[in-house]
Parts: structure tokens; sequence; C-alpha cells
């Protein structure tokens, strides 16, 4: 089934103001409503907001993996949970170096590993289990829920390269996807159904989810310059530069890197060819 999705919170209006404007949504033919955080408000306040204004499914695009404590992270998908039954996706990620270290003063340290073993773990806590968990990356003794969500919880992984996107095939409910074009799309979905596959699960059942970004101003050297901008910001975080040298992207895109690098941010915006952006 295709699905449309409104990404929240939306800037410019108090998180008050989704109620409204996801009410209008929905009329308009949107089924989800999908949060982000990055540093504003948290992923999932506006959900809840989201959740008892409209009967659309609601999902996390992405909850931190390092910036939650487990139990921390079980306890607020319970609570969305809560609000909207059979109508939560908590979708999980490792975020990027920035997020994890500059801001939150963790380790970036094995994302992979972080991310398969916290779906494990939650897998356990929101079916209200008593949870002893002996991973590489954390250990839990003895969580559990005191107020478990009374419908299944799915659990999507946000994925980039092949690792994450193998973990996301092997253990997740569906997979996150972002910062790719339509064109990228088979090859990163491809990883995933074969990692599916040989985890013996059936590869359509993982449910493909992707972040579209689109802009919405009529074409102008303005419009242009705040897209320019939002692309050379996120394609020098390393895991991004990472995953777009992957895709094939990385000849095209080292004369922005290159000026990034050399702390020219003017030209790096400048350099950032027109197929690109248009492509993402």
């Amino acid at each position: 089934m295709k699905r449309w999705a409104l990404s929240v919170p939306l800037d410019g209006f108090t998180l008050a103001e989704h109620a409204e404007i996801a009410r209008e949504a929905e009329r308009l033919g949107y089924t989800d409503a999908w949060s982000l955080e990055a540093d504003g408000v948290d992923c999932f306040v506006p959900l809840a907001v989201v959740g008892t204004a409209t009967s659309m499914r609601l999902g996390t695009a992405i909850a931190n993996v390092f910036t939650r404590g487990p139990a921390t992270l079980a306890m607020c998908a319970a609570g969305v949970a809560e609000v909207a039954p059979g109508r939560f996706c908590l979708g999980i990620g490792a975020g990027s170096q920035p997020i994890v270290e500059s801001w939150n003063g963790d380790v970036f340290a094995r994302p992979a590993t972080r991310v398969r073993e916290t779906t494990q773990f939650l897998r356990q806590a929101l079916a209200g289990e008593r949870v002893v968990f002996r991973g590489e990356t954390f250990s839990v003794n003895g969580f559990r829920l005191s107020r478990a969500p009374a419908r299944p919880v799915p659990i999507y992984v946000a994925a980039l390269r092949p690792g994450m996107l193998r973990v996301a095939g092997e253990v997740g409910d569906g997979v996150i996807l972002n910062w790719l074009s339509a064109s990228d799309v088979p090859r990163s979905v491809q990883v995933v159904r074969e990692a599916a596959a040989r985890a013996g699960r059936d590869p359509a059942a993982v449910e493909i989810t992707a972040r579209l970004l689109i802009n919405v101003d009529p074409p102008s050297p303005a419009s242009d310059l705040v897209v320019r901008r939002h692309v050379t910001a996120y394609l020098n975080v390393p895991v991004y530069q990472a995953f777009q040298a992957w895709l094939g992207r990385g000849e095209a895109l080292e004369p922005m890197w290159s000026a990034w690098r050399r702390g020219d941010r003017r030209a790096a915006v400048s350099a950032v060819p027109e197929n690109v952006m248009n492509d993402l």
C-alpha cells in the first residue's frame, strides 16, 4: 500500500497548532505523520499531539539509540503507543557523530550493533517482559514496563549503507531510507530484501519507507539557495558523505566537500551540482 506522510514538527507553528494542521492533512489524504528530531523538540511529543487529533498512523524517524537509554526509549515508545493503540511505529537509528558526540557527550561507536541490540531489547520490553539483556554495546538487568502497550509496536530501522540496511532486513519490521533519489531506492531495497531472506524472513514483509525532500517554493535563485544550503549542511556530515559516495556521487560532490574542508562555506554551497540537488 502506498502511503503519504506529513513530517512533524513543522517550523513556524507551535505544537498546539499541529493538531489543526494534522486534521487538515488527514482530510487532504495524508495517511501518516512521522516525526524527526535534531536540535528542536523531541520526536515523541509531536506524535502525541497528532495522535490525539487524528486517526493517522504515527512513526518516529527517528528516535536515536544513543541519546536515550534503552529503558527510557521503551518508556517513550509506550507513551505514544498508549495515545494511538495499533497506530504507532517506532523508528530507531544511530543518528550521526555531531548529534551523538558533540551535542550529547556519548561515543558514536558500533552503530549497527547498537541498533540491532536495541531492537532486540525493545521487542522484549514493549511486550511487557522482564528483560535481562547482555549485549556488546549495553546491558539491562531486570527492567519491565509497568504500562506496556496493549498492541504490538512495529520497529523500523533507519539505514543508509549496507551494514545498517542488513540490520533492517534481519530484525526490523520496516526500513527508513533518507537522502536518496528515486533511482537509488532499488539498490538500497535489494540489500534489505536479501538480508531478510538470509535471515529466514519474508522479504516482502519488511515495509519500505523513505523521507522525501520537497521544495514547495516556485523555482528562483532564493529558493535554490535554501535547498543548496540544506544539502550542503547535511552531506558534509560523515555518515551522509559516506552514503553519497556509496551511491556513486563521490566524484560529483568532491568539489563541494573539498571547499567545506577548506572552510569556504560559500564555495561549498555553490559547488553542489544542479543535477544532484534536483535528484535529492
